[in-house]
């Protein structure tokens, strides 16, 4: 008994990559990671939650708007909460708390898990330089997505 691959299975094989591709690395980027995840303690600020690959160090104001590689501009969320506030259905206001938009229902027809943590107090970073800097907060408020 063969176990070569056929011709077909070979084809598809190598229709599964494209073309290598150069990326161009954000300098600074894994070391923000690294600080915003220490800063929160290794846990989500919304959720609370500790599993670390689910976990994200998310700018609030964007690097590709001019955001910088500090702990102040970063809030550690799990990724699918990244991936909201992002998208500008959620984001942080001047008091800490989650505030997540109207738009999160009315455009996906869905939405719960955000919007029953709407209004919860973030957790803050123990040292309070580490907080959300309050311009980089209203930046992301001002954003209309």
């Amino acid at each position: 008994m063969s176990t070569a691959p056929v011709a077909s299975e070979l084809a598809e094989v190598q229709a599964r990559y494209g073309a290598p591709a150069l990326v161009t690395p954000r300098l600074g980027q894994g070391a923000f990671r690294v600080a915003v995840t220490e800063a929160y303690a290794r846990q989500c600020a919304i959720t609370g939650g500790k599993v670390l690959p689910a976990l994200d160090a998310a700018h609030i104001k964007p690097y590709s708007e001019g955001g910088f590689h500090t702990k102040s501009n970063g809030i550690l969320l799990r990724k699918d909460i990244h991936s909201v506030f992002d998208a500008g259905y959620a984001t942080v206001d001047d008091n800490f708390r989650f505030v997540v938009s109207k738009k999160v229902k009315e455009v996906f027809n869905n939405g719960e898990e955000y919007l029953r943590l709407h209004g919860s107090s973030i957790r803050l970073p123990s040292k309070k330089s580490d907080w959300p800097n309050a311009d980089f907060l209203r930046w992301h408020n001002s954003i209309d997505f």
